[in-house]
This record gives structure tokens, sequence and C-alpha cells, in this order.
């Protein structure tokens, strides 16, 4: 997969706790924009969300998305990635949260669960790859 290769430069940003935005379509086709904990696996960006919450829908109905990175050690150098859902799945969602958590938070655990709520995993293929720095 030749723009997850390209994802390699920028390799540094996922294990940063920076922030990344994720833009995803509304029903009537606006743009919708989220900040987002984010990571990577080699393949697939990964956005982990509650069932039903709007970032969620809206992968559910269009797949498309952008997403960008920017260096919270420089504000100059940042990754757009755009690319589609490939899988969401409840599978691991848990573990992939908590993951996050520790990487965002320093908790060991996600501590803004709420009440039923149910994660899931959001599996980002790369189409294309742009950024500067």
């Amino acid at each position: 997969m030749q723009e997850a290769s390209a994802l390699e430069k920028y390799r540094d940003l996922f294990d940063k706790r920076a922030f990344a935005h994720l833009a995803t379509l509304m029903p009537d086709g606006s743009p919708q924009v989220t900040p987002v904990w984010v990571d990577f696996d080699g393949v697939y960006v990964i956005v982990n969300t509650a069932r039903g919450r709007q970032k969620d829908r809206n992968l559910r109905q269009d797949g498309r998305v952008a997403i960008e990175i920017q260096d919270p050690d420089n504000p100059y150098r940042y990754v757009q990635i755009r690319g589609r859902v490939a899988e969401i799945t409840e599978q691991g969602a848990d573990e992939s949260i908590d993951r996050l958590a520790f990487k965002y938070t320093g908790s060991p655990t996600y501590q803004f669960r709420r009440p039923g709520e149910q994660r899931v995993v959001c599996k980002i293929k790369p189409e294309k790859v742009s950024g500067m720095g």
C-alpha cells in the first residue's frame, strides 16, 4: 500500500500526543470536523469513537474522510490524509480506547466512558497523503 508507506515520514506524529482533526460528511453533504485521538497500525489510520455519535453515523453513511495531524513540537509541520473507512468494528475497541487514553492522558484506562456506551474502532485506508515538513 503506497499511501500507507508514505505515512512513514510522519510516523512520529502518531507516537506523539498529537491531536488529529477528522473531517466527515453530514447527511446533507456538509463537512463536520472533530478533534480525535488517532493511531496508525502500519496499514490503517485508527480512530476510536462511541457507537451513535455524529462521527460514527457519518462514517457509516459515507466513509470518505480527511484527517489532519499537526506536530505539537512544530506547528508548521503536519500531515493530511484523505481516505475511506475500510472497517468499523466493536472487536478490540475497548482495548484500543485504553491504549489511546494512555497515550493522550497517561491514564491506563479511558476515563470518559458514559454508561451504556459501546466503543467502535474505525479503520481508515489512506488514499492520498500529503504534508509539510
